[in-house]
């Protein structure tokens, strides 16, 4: 499955550990689909790894940390008063909301190399 919204940097340790981490900020129509790219990797990882999901100290191949915040952008109308020497500033109407959302997914080096494959990470 190709990767739309989830674009993951890479890092790996010397024991050959390695962590994927992405991050996708999208506006409420992209919502569902980022939502469904995060669950199929999530789902995948749990059906091909199952009971594996932990840290590694604990016998784990892999583990997960996801995070999302909601922010509504308002912008500012700025004017400048020559004769006060003041800014003024009226807020104007808020933009739709965004979501920004973070995934970060690390495991040993078979699990990494199988996430890879299975969505054509380099």
């Amino acid at each position: 499955m190709p990767l739309r919204y989830l674009d993951f940097d890479f890092s790996e340790d010397a024991e050959g550990a390695g962590t994927f981490d992405a991050m996708a900020s999208v506006a409420p129509a992209q919502l569902p689909p980022l939502q469904a790219e995060i669950s199929a990797v999530l789902a995948w990882a749990h059906q091909h790894w199952p009971d594996a999901c932990g840290p590694s100290e604990e016998g784990g191949a892999w583990q997960y940390d996801l995070r999302g915040v909601q922010e509504v952008s308002t912008p500012l109308v700025l004017e400048f008063d020559e004769t006060a020497g003041q800014l003024r500033s009226v807020a104007g109407s808020p933009a739709p909301p965004r979501t920004t959302m973070t995934l970060t997914i690390s495991g040993n080096a078979d699990f990494c190399a199988a996430l890879r494959e299975a969505f054509g990470i380099e």
